[in-house]
């Protein structure tokens, strides 16, 4: 083969094997999806001061509601707590795509909302006091009509963190629970309930002055406020007619004038004596009857029936 038919077959041999690397590339990269990320022990028991917080069975924890490491792209900052009340969960914002992402309880049917607050305080084990409304509901809660002092069976858990919006404050709350198993259902009064060791963590991440998001029920970011409709106004019952008394009848008695004006008195005296005698009518207005209200619940309202909320796409990868 002389030297210019091997140059030939040689540029021939480069072209195709070019050509068959471009056609490699045709088909699209298979996406790689990076895992979600566990926490390891994030439910182990704990002290915190003089309180103990027993260990929750994790397998016991469907995965989409423990505490893990997931990709969320977001336009919000990072730190940023953005709540998705449709699956029950709640991220908090981190650098580079990532988000914490926390299981949680949401407000039953009837209690949602949606909108953007702000973290105007943190307490920890902070104290209960159940609404006039509930405790006329349930009266055994009339023991804590001036608050429930913190504590493992406080309704509001080890922490909680007082969402207001615009400066008010409307109830709603991030806080712990000790019925863990409410976890990714609907069972609040529109407080969001998280397992005690989850809020304490989340409690730690984040600052008074935090920014909220909450998610619509499609889970869009809100454009405005939406909130619970109002309780209804409490029923006042038909004031009762006062009741209608006849006077017990007076004999009356003809003043003799020949008698002396000591006798005169005194018959006059008798008369005025039966007057008095005679039984009043009842004029006392009777009380406003109040019931039939039934305000929303506020945080740490006892557990009623829970439904349970649609839980998103996981994946198990330790956290080292």
């Amino acid at each position: 083969m002389t030297l210019k038919a091997m140059l030939a077959a040689t540029a021939m041999m480069a072209a195709l094997a070019g050509c068959e690397q471009i056609d490699r590339f045709k088909e699209p990269p298979v996406a790689v999806v990076s895992e979600p990320q566990f926490f390891e022990n994030a439910y182990a028991a704990r002290s915190d001061g003089k309180y103990s917080i027993p260990a929750i069975p994790e397998d016991q924890i469907p995965a989409a509601y423990r505490r893990q490491i997931v990709n969320y792209t977001t336009a919000e900052a990072p730190g940023t707590i953005i709540i998705d009340p449709a699956h029950a969960v709640l991220y908090l914002v981190q650098p580079e795509g990532k988000a914490i992402r926390y299981g949680i309880s949401v407000g039953r049917d009837g209690f949602g909302w949606s909108g953007t607050a702000v973290v105007a305080r943190k307490a920890t084990w902070p104290t209960w006091t159940p609404p006039a409304e509930m405790i006329e509901r349930q009266p055994s809660l009339e023991k804590w009509r001036d608050g429930q002092p913190g504590g493992p069976t406080n309704p509001l858990g080890s922490r909680a963190l007082y969402l207001y919006i615009n400066g008010k404050d409307y109830g709603f709350r991030i806080h712990g629970t000790p019925e863990w198993r409410t976890i990714g259902k609907r069972a609040s009064s529109g407080c969001f309930r998280m397992i005690q060791q989850d809020v304490m963590d989340l409690y730690a991440r984040v600052p008074s002055g935090t920014k909220v998001v909450v998610l619509t029920p499609s889970g869009e970011v809100p454009t405005k406020l939406t909130l619970p409709p109002p309780a209804p106004a409490p029923k006042r019952a038909a004031p009762k007619p006062a009741a209608t008394v006849t006077p017990a009848p007076v004999e009356t008695t003809t003043l003799d004038a020949s008698k002396t004006p000591e006798t005169a008195d005194s018959l006059v005296d008798d008369t005025a004596k039966a007057l008095d005698d005679a039984p009043a009518a009842d004029t006392t207005a009777p009380e406003d009857d109040t019931t039939g209200a039934d305000a929303p619940a506020p945080a740490g309202d006892a557990a009623p029936e829970a439904e349970p909320a649609t839980p998103s796409t996981v994946w198990t990868t330790p956290l080292r």
